[in-house]
């Protein structure tokens, strides 16, 4: 994942800041610095703490050292720092714990370089060079491998969406190994975390009420792990709690994703593509997940339409799942015939491997992989990257013919429902 400080913005600050807590330290940086053209004055005393007070009320610097020997939790004071740092500073830390772990936690943070007390005037000297030219450094150049954002959404409740959507998650992460963030923007109800038998932390509702701090290290903070390749965001609000949200949160938030992952996965309600269709945009795949029955034909034909209006540079994928042997409400010839369009992936429905999964707290996908259901999620996955990384041209091709009637068209479905399954769908007049 992108540190939380990102090199190489250029906007007008100091050079150079140092908060320290012992003299020794304080005199060999006023001569170091003054060596390299910079103005020892900005050699403070007091450390890491002192550093964050100072900061909250002044532009941080373009190379910014600080003490940390005081520190009684070095990481959570290094976090309040990055809050009042602005994005591009680049943090030299010290301190007298020798400890690989911490260097390491220290380093995923953020942090360029930690040197351990008491340090020297050749080790000091470098240390700065090579801050000043990471600062310097063009930022870096875009991945070769372009942003996979794969939206995941019913046609119905219980169509299975979430178990799609984490499921393919995890083939992304842990198959193909690409740093992968899982986003549940079902904030009341959401099962992404469940899943894994993870909690979900409080990181989507404060990104919702909190939209201005939406940046790399919240990201960073606010998601959960659940494994070293895939993160997730999801909440479970109370359902006395309505969240008001004109959705730039959530729009933020993909931004950041595609700063520190590879592939992102959205588990997107239906009543999502209604309050916050923006956030289709950027979209590359739309998995629609259906049943074979009659409303969620329906539903899927108004999916395609909505799709070509209002995402055309997304393609889709459409999945059948939960496929009950030996005849489902809707054969498939059937429903492609009213959908005017092939199913890309059918997943057979499989009770007690649905309820094992339950019980492990893992993915669909994991538990059923080198059988049937693993299968379909594998050629899932694949059609989702080859969709991806297709050229921007038509990308929504629903197959609905020019002119075509969408109230004709779900009048025409009433007769492609079996005789003996009449009865149990009432159609209406």
């Amino acid at each position: 994942m992108n540190a939380p400080w990102k090199p190489g913005l250029n906007a007008p600050r100091d050079p150079f800041h140092a908060f320290v807590c012992d003299d020794h330290s304080y005199d060999l940086l006023r001569v170091v610095t003054a060596e390299m053209g910079w103005a020892p004055e900005k050699v403070h005393k007091g450390g890491l703490r002192n550093a964050v007070q100072s900061l909250s009320i002044s532009a941080s610097p373009q190379i910014l050292f600080v003490d940390m020997s005081e520190s009684g939790d070095p990481l959570n004071d290094i976090n309040s720092l990055a809050e009042v740092c602005e994005p591009g500073t680049v943090v030299i830390a010290a301190g007298q714990v020798n400890d690989v772990r911490l260097y390491r936690d220290l380093v995923a943070s953020g942090i360029q370089d930690y040197l351990l007390k008491p340090f020297g005037a050749d080790q000091l000297r470098d240390a700065l060079t090579q801050a000043q030219a990471v600062f310097m450094a063009p930022r870096d150049a875009a991945p070769e491998r372009p942003h996979v954002t794969v939206a995941v959404i019913g046609t119905r409740g219980g169509a299975g969406a979430s178990t799609i959507a984490t499921s393919m998650a995890w083939m992304l992460s842990e198959k193909k190994k690409r740093p992968t963030a899982l986003l549940d923007l079902d904030v009341h109800f959401g099962t992404a975390a469940l899943a894994m038998d993870l909690e979900p932390g409080r990181g989507l509702t404060d990104a919702i009420e909190n939209p201005s701090r939406i940046d790399g290290l919240f990201i960073e903070r606010a998601m959960v792990r659940a494994s070293d390749t895939l993160a997730i965001l999801s909440a479970e609000a109370p359902i006395s709690q309505a969240l008001m949200t004109d959705g730039g949160a959530f729009y933020q938030l993909l931004e950041e994703f595609r700063l520190a992952f590879e592939c992102s996965v959205i588990d997107m309600p239906r009543s999502m593509l209604i309050q916050h269709p923006h956030l289709m945009s950027d979209v590359n795949v739309a998995v629609i997940a259906t049943e074979l029955t009659l409303a969620a034909a329906r539903d899927t034909i108004r999916l395609l339409s909505w799709m070509k209006t209002n995402a055309p540079q997304a393609q889709v994928l459409v999945v059948a799942n939960r496929v009950q042997a030996p005849t489902p409400e809707i054969s498939r010839k059937d429903f492609e015939q009213s959908i005017e369009r092939k199913i890309d992936v059918i997943i057979p429905y499989d009770q007690k491997l649905g309820a094992q999964a339950a019980k492990l707290g893992k993915t669909l996908a994991e538990t059923a992989k080198g059988g049937k259901i693993g299968a379909a999620f594998a050629t899932l996955t694949d059609l989702a990257l080859g969709a991806a990384e297709d050229s921007t041209g038509d990308a929504a091709k629903t197959g609905k013919k020019k002119g075509d009637s969408l109230l004709g068209k779900i009048s025409d479905l009433k007769s492609l429902i079996p005789a003996r399954n009449k009865e149990k769908v009432p159609l209406g007049d």
